[in-house]
């Protein structure tokens, strides 16, 4: 099984609803399997920027994202 923290999944979504839109989505994920946690984000300098973050033991689920989202996964190589 790999590292609880070693699978990070990130996903941007640009608007005026992007916030509402990933808020969404991350009452969707935390009701899935391998679902970790995750942090909602927004940018003060740019505020039609979201980003939600999140963690997974075992890979992110296949979930359709928002219209014109982006989203990358990430492996954890070392923390302190």
């Amino acid at each position: 099984m790999p590292d609880p923290l070693a699978l990070v999944w990130y996903i941007e979504l640009r608007g005026p609803e992007a916030l509402a839109t990933l808020g969404g989505t991350l009452d969707q994920l935390a009701a899935l399997p391998d679902f970790l946690g995750a942090e909602l984000l927004a940018s003060p300098a740019q505020p039609e920027l979201a980003l939600l973050e999140s963690r997974w033991a075992a890979g992110p689920p296949s979930l359709l994202l928002p219209a014109g989202a982006k989203s990358w996964t990430f492996e954890v190589k070392d923390r302190r």
